[in-house]
């Protein structure tokens, strides 16, 4: 019995055998953050970097991130006892207008197992729920995703409406965006922070704003 076996249970999709391994280590007094890091967070560092060779697609990304959150929900609870701090924290939604919310599902999974913590508020969030919500949480990052070219205007309103926020309401706060009608172009253009091209993409990314 070894981290090395949840990382391999992450990598095929196997969401009933990653919390039985997990609870094996922890019974036999290995960490949880070597649980977290060693079986599930490098897990998911594959699973990016196969994804990005091409050898590994959405509906596979899918079924490794449900196997990584039926890991995480063992524990989650654990890492709030030991007082664990996230590597930071995220706000997470849809743009106002848009209802889908499969990227952003898969994408709040994979920050979560990379060790955020992320505040998900769903589908159809206008720019004041997000601004709110980063003050609430004290978030260093929102991350807004929108499928709909239509809503890409929002997406721009809700950059602009979050940096006057920083200006004038202290919220200092960092914005991603992403999803299939956006590239780095209109990132760069709305002013965005950061961009994300999938969901490993958002997760190094996240990471390398809360390292600028």
């Amino acid at each position: 019995m070894s981290t090395a076996e949840i990382y391999d249970a992450v990598l095929t999709f196997d969401d009933e055998q990653v919390p039985e391994l997990i609870k094996a280590e922890l019974e036999n007094g290995v960490d949880v953050h070597v649980i977290l890091n060693q079986g599930l967070v490098a897990a998911l560092d594959e699973v990016g970097r196969r994804f990005s060779e091409g050898t590994l697609f959405v509906p596979e990304m899918l079924l490794a991130a449900d196997a990584m959150e039926a890991g995480l929900d063992i524990l989650r609870p654990l890492l709030t006892e030991t007082g664990a701090k996230p590597v930071g924290t995220i706000v997470l939604g849809t743009v106002k207008g848009d209802l889908h919310d499969i990227g952003k599902n898969l994408v709040a999974m994979m920050l979560e197992g990379a060790g955020f913590r992320v505040i998900d508020l769903g589908t159809d969030v206008d720019p004041g729920e997000f601004i709110a919500a980063a003050q609430e949480h004290e978030a260093d990052i929102i991350a807004m995703s929108g499928l709909l070219t239509t809503c890409m205007p929002e997406m721009q309103a809700t950059v602009q409406a979050i940096s006057q926020a920083n200006r004038t309401r202290n919220v200092n706060v960092k914005v991603m965006v992403g999803g299939p009608p956006i590239n780095q172009e209109f990132a760069n253009a709305i002013g965005a922070d950061g961009y994300g091209m999938d969901a490993p993409a958002a997760v190094a990314q996240a990471r390398a704003l809360i390292n600028a």
